[in-house]
């Protein structure tokens, strides 16, 4: 495929056609620059003559299809984390167990363990941009199925539940392919830079979301407009996907089927480096995340109810958010690996001290400086994983690595639980982080090759 540029006012440059220019809109119309559309940045040679260009920090905003996925990632994310406060604080006013908040995330669990590896494998056969727009219309009538039953004040968790089981089989199939949706619609030598603000567009919406869910919650002590904003949220999305155009496709895979859903757990095997930063995640998560027990934090230990409810969940991501725009600006030039070794750690210390802490401003403080220390661990895994793999695999090695995700994050869940339900709420958090220190140490120990990585923008693409 072609470059193409757009010049704004200074003089033509040889070699390009009119009819190759694509006129910048918004911001990008005002500053006179070469804007280009295609799957390279502007070379050195013209990046001199470019003095009021965008930043290299935002490098990937000159790409329309980006901003409109930005987009896409915001309004979902956003939905899933309202509907995460209200579905948790729900379920917890009915049985006030704390077993059956872990029961909720194993429920979204299930569908990813089971279909991850046809999900991969669909998502390098099929476009991934319809992939996504079926599944956003999905998760909206998933969000119109909670509306229903709080409408009809459903007092039993099991219809819950079952639409829980059905949110989890969407996230089976949009997971693998939103994470290798990126290098569709990017050129790679600014991908890092994608990365990244995708990584805060993220964030934004885990503070947001759950703000407005504990807000809207709180103030009308009903989950109703918690979910409707929800369904609103996913279909505004699924209608900005519609703008999102590919500038590459994946091709068929040749192999046969069976083959082709099992290469992904064979080429993660097989790549030391991102078997150990997706393992280091799956078992540091695993033990050490409290996000699940916040409803009882909220309700019995801080007493501050489902609008402080929505103030703990939003913590992280307010830390995440802080921290994606400093590496944004000042990305991680050099000892990548270690700095998310050291990271990991932190999380595993913060989740220690806000176990322990019965203290509202204290408890919002180690939240955030835990979202901070997970966010360069994930911005750090999701570059080396998309650099290292072949397009024609990234569907079906994201699927695998979603299913660590997913266990992190709703085993951990129901993991926090459990332990919860034998030893008590604090002794699970605290035990929880301490086991995070343990996992970093040994991983440390077993990848010495991602503990001595440098430069993120070294890693090659390995074969398939």
């Amino acid at each position: 495929m072609q470059t193409h540029f757009q010049q704004s006012s200074a003089k033509p440059l040889p070699n390009y056609r009119p009819n190759q220019v694509q006129k910048p809109r918004g911001f990008f119309s005002r500053h006179p620059a070469y804007i280009f559309i295609g799957e390279k940045n502007p070379p050195a040679t013209l990046r001199k003559s470019m003095p009021d260009a965008l930043p290299d920090s935002r490098a990937a905003f000159r790409y329309p299809s980006f901003r409109r996925y930005l987009l896409v990632r915001l309004l979902t994310t956003l939905s899933s984390e309202m509907q995460s406060v209200a579905v948790g604080w729900q379920i917890y006013s009915i049985t006030h167990r704390p077993l059956d908040l872990g029961l909720a995330g194993l429920a979204q669990f299930l569908p990813a363990v089971c279909l991850f590896l046809w999900a991969g494998h669909l998502s390098d056969r099929i476009p991934r941009n319809r992939i996504l727009l079926a599944c956003l219309l999905s998760f909206a009538a998933c969000s119109a199925c909670l509306l229903a039953f709080a409408l009809h004040g459903v007092s039993t968790i099991y219809p819950i539940y079952a639409v829980l089981l059905l949110n989890g089989t969407v996230r089976a199939f949009n997971a693998p392919a939103s994470q290798s949706f990126l290098p569709l619609i990017l050129p790679r030598d600014i991908f890092a830079n994608a990365v990244t603000w995708n990584s805060s567009a993220f964030q934004v919406s885990t503070i947001a979301g759950p703000m407005i869910g504990g807000i809207l919650y709180g103030i009308t002590g009903r989950p109703h407009f918690v979910y409707g904003t929800a369904l609103l949220a996913y279909s505004a999305a699924a209608l900005a996907l519609s703008g999102v155009h590919l500038t590459s496709t994946v091709a068929p895979p040749v192999a046969q089927v069976a083959a082709n859903v099992l290469a992904g757990l064979r080429y993660i095997w097989r790549n030391k480096l991102v078997l150990g930063a997706i393992s280091l995640d799956l078992f540091a998560v695993l033990l050490g995340g409290a996000v699940a027990l916040l409803p009882v934090f909220a309700r019995e230990i801080l007493q501050v109810g489902a609008s402080g409810l929505g103030l703990l969940r939003s913590a992280p991501g307010v830390g995440a958010l802080l921290t994606s725009v400093l590496v944004a600006h000042w990305p991680l030039r050099r000892k990548a690996g270690l700095a998310m070794f050291w990271c990991v750690a932190a999380f595993g210390v913060f989740t220690v001290v806000f176990g322990l802490s019965h203290n509202l401003v204290l408890s919002l403080a180690m939240l955030l400086l835990l979202g901070a220390a997970d966010t360069v661990s994930v911005i750090v895994r999701s570059t080396m994983i998309q650099l290292s793999t072949p397009d024609a695999m990234r569907g079906r090695v994201s699927a695998v690595n979603m299913v660590f995700i997913g266990a992190s994050n709703e085993v951990g869940q129901f993991e926090s639980g459990l332990t919860a339900h034998w030893f008590g709420t604090v002794p699970a958090v605290v035990l929880g982080g301490l086991g995070t220190l343990v996992i970093v140490c040994l991983w440390a120990w077993l990848f010495p090759s991602l503990r001595t990585l440098d430069r993120l923008e070294a890693i090659k693409t390995d074969a398939a």
